[in-house]
């Protein structure tokens, strides 16, 4: 079937288009190539998708809502795999009208698209930062989630939103998926991993933040994209025992679903520069900082409903993750 993958020259976006791409599906990528971080690295990515006769790659701001509903009316997609956002919560600091463009607007138009067009089913990117304040451990679906602390999250909360009001109104299947601190091979610059690996490799110090007194849920992409291409095939329909005066967030009686998508075994920081230095054979330059604004404590994963749903959970372990991305890293940087 005829598949649009937004963000198809991002980190997630390129991994799941090329698995796509290994089962046959036809797949039109569409990016905006922005220089949020280095383009030459999305445009290696783009590259080594052309390889494949299914892939067509279109360049578009999904801002642009004419530009976005032709491309809808034309190609007539099935379904569709929504990862296209501005990311990172550092960074909403600093250019909080970005994330309005691309994750607020830019989702309006995905959305407006697939009812018009009557799409089976869309599948989305959302993002472990909206659990914000929560602090009981793991995180689940069916958890309250209206104390973001960063305006990426917010944003995200917002699809999440944005996602139900269509299924609920227009009956437009949609799956969001709560995505926890993706690494691995081709991974974002602007991420911890890419960030410590370079600094290694350069000899610079490491920023650690809250003196390394933070854990995080990283999850390997290939177990993250295994569960999005599981996800795009179990199309959700309404649940009719779902209780109004007792709500899940994680359901509805539209054709609404959210998942987490994590790895379940949070590490250390501390843990995780460890892991590099062995891989790479020398010690890290630590320089030890407080906690950032917008930074959470911890993630964990509940994944017990993307289990039941799909049959799947992701078990990299990190080290072993960790160990591929270096040697892509290597291979990719000649260091």
């Amino acid at each position: 079937m005829k598949i649009l993958v937004t963000g198809a020259a991002g980190f997630i976006g390129f991994h799941t288009s090329r698995r796509l791409l290994e089962r046959g599906e036809e797949v039109v990528g569409l990016d905006n190539l922005n220089a949020y971080y280095d383009p030459a690295l999305k445009q290696a990515r783009l590259d080594e998708l052309s390889r494949y006769p299914g892939f067509r790659f279109e360049r578009m701001e999904l801002a642009d809502r004419d530009a976005v509903a032709s491309l809808f009316a034309r190609e007539g997609f099935r379904r569709v795999v929504h990862l296209a956002a501005q990311a990172g919560v550092r960074y909403s600091l600093e250019n909080p009208f970005a994330y309005v463009d691309a994750n607020l607007v830019g989702f309006a138009a995905v959305l407006e698209g697939c009812r018009h067009q009557q799409v089976e089913h869309l599948v989305y990117a959302s993002s472990s930062s909206v659990y914000g304040l929560n602090s009981r451990m793991p995180f689940a679906v069916r958890d309250n989630v209206d104390h973001p602390i960063s305006l990426y999250a917010a944003t995200k909360k917002a699809n999440e939103l944005m996602a139900h009001a269509y299924s609920h109104l227009y009956r437009i299947p949609t799956t969001g998926l709560r995505f926890f601190t993706v690494y691995g091979p081709w991974g974002r610059p602007d991420m911890a991993l890419f960030l410590f690996s370079r600094a290694i490799v350069e000899g610079r110090p490491i920023q650690v933040f809250n003196h390394g007194r933070m854990k995080r849920d990283f999850t390997y992409v290939d177990d993250v994209v295994e569960g999005v291409a599981r996800v795009l095939e179990v199309i959700p329909v309404g649940d009719p025992g779902w209780d109004a005066s007792a709500p899940d967030p994680s359901r509805s009686p539209a054709p609404y679903r959210l998942y987490n998508i994590g790895n379940h075994s949070p590490v250390e920081l501390l843990e995780v520069v460890r892991i590099l230095e062995k891989a790479f054979g020398r010690e890290a330059v630590k320089e030890f900082r407080p906690l950032q604004p917008g930074d959470v404590l911890a993630t964990a994963a509940d994944v017990r409903d993307l289990s039941e749903a799909v049959g799947f959970v992701p078990g990299t372990p990190f080290e072993e993750g960790a160990r591929r991305f270096v040697g892509w890293f290597r291979g990719y940087y000649r260091v």
